[in-house]
């Protein structure tokens, strides 16, 4: 019997498949929103693309929900479909202000 391999987790995906994967918006049209609203940078590159690449290792910097503040984190992994929150928080880390 021929056994397939499991399928490797995907290191790239669109910016707003993954911010939807990740719970930082409820809906893939909020996501893509907040992408081509430019309010997303990877690696300190403004984004004005919902289809832009993220890429495991990459620093994204977003909105808080308050949009006071900004977050700063590391994408860890990339998901193949919308996860509970505990999982989701496993796609990325907080990355600590340094200034």
């Amino acid at each position: 019997m021929k056994q397939t391999p499991p399928p490797a987790m995907p290191t790239a995906q669109r910016l707003d498949l993954w911010l939807l994967h990740a719970r930082f918006g409820r809906s893939r049209t909020a996501c893509a929103q907040l992408a081509t609203g430019g309010h997303v940078r990877i690696n300190r590159q403004r984004v004005t693309k919902a289809h832009a690449q993220v890429h495991v290792g990459d620093i994204l910097t977003l909105p808080s929900p308050d949009r006071k503040t900004v977050i700063v984190i590391r994408v860890r992994a990339c998901a193949e479909r919308r996860q509970s929150a505990p999982l989701a928080q496993l796609l990325y880390e907080i990355v600590p202000e340094t200034a």
